[in-house]
């Protein structure tokens, strides 16, 4: 994004949903949660904010408990849910979970089950988490789904855990892929370089696109920087009515 230094996830997060370079904006780059001055362009201009406003249907498939839920958007937010909160979408908790309405951002269940306290909520494979966004995607016209199990294993700078958080999204990807609709476009995206050189922690790699349906080789010639992601993703939402 022109600036000097590592690229850090609250920054990223905001050019990537919003379209505007963050970091040249906030003078650096900036993370892991989106800095003060940045989180009113970022719950205001992120494309579900704006697909919203054009009359698309939007979801956020993350669930959040709802006990800690406010916290998800006010102190030190990661991008996703103060993205969400500000469309109005950031809805889905525990009971969404438990049902398979919603998803944990592990993609397994396993740390609402120990750490969070909540043995109730059952325990499911990355397939079974892929089937379940798969549903959720055909409820609206755009859904967001936030990972961040990679860019956590990716900071332990350990090969076997890198390999194991991408075992678990290619395991979801067999799960999510061939239960999409076939109208259906998948975008995968990344702020900031991380997983694929564990022994570095974040990098100056371009981010990770990669796109798979209709419309898929269009969308990604439009795609150059962090930056061209959401204004192309709701360019492609309104050509596509």
């Amino acid at each position: 994004m022109d600036t000097p230094g590592l690229p850090q996830s609250g920054t990223g997060h905001t050019a990537l949903l919003t379209g505007e370079n963050a970091a040249r904006l906030y003078g650096r780059h900036f993370g892991p949660w989106v800095p003060v001055p940045l989180r009113a362009l970022m719950m205001g201009k992120n494309i579900l904010s704006m697909a919203g406003e054009s009359g698309f249907s939007c979801a956020f498939a993350n669930a959040y408990p709802r006990k800690y839920r406010q916290l998800a958007w006010t102190k030190r937010p990661a991008g996703p849910p103060l993205a969400a909160h500000g469309a109005g979408l950031l809805t889905r908790s525990e009971v969404e979970l438990s049902n398979g309405d919603a998803l944990s951002s592990e993609i397994l269940n396993t740390a609402w089950r120990t750490r969070l306290g909540l043995p109730g909520i059952p325990e499911i494979t990355a397939e079974m988490a892929g089937r379940n966004l798969a549903r959720i995607s055909r409820q609206a016209s755009l859904t967001f789904f936030a990972h961040y199990g990679t860019d956590t294993a990716g900071h332990e700078r350990s090969l076997s855990t890198g390999v194991a958080a991408l075992e678990r999204v290619d395991a979801f990807l067999g799960g999510l892929i061939p239960n999409l609709s076939p109208h259906t476009l998948l975008v995968l995206a990344s702020d900031h370089g991380n997983i694929e050189d564990v022994t570095a922690g974040h990098t100056r790699n371009p981010t990770l696109n990669l796109l798979m349906g209709p419309g898929a080789h269009l969308l990604a010639a439009a795609l150059t920087r962090i930056t061209d992601l959401s204004p192309a993703l709701l360019a492609y939402l309104t050509e596509r009515g």
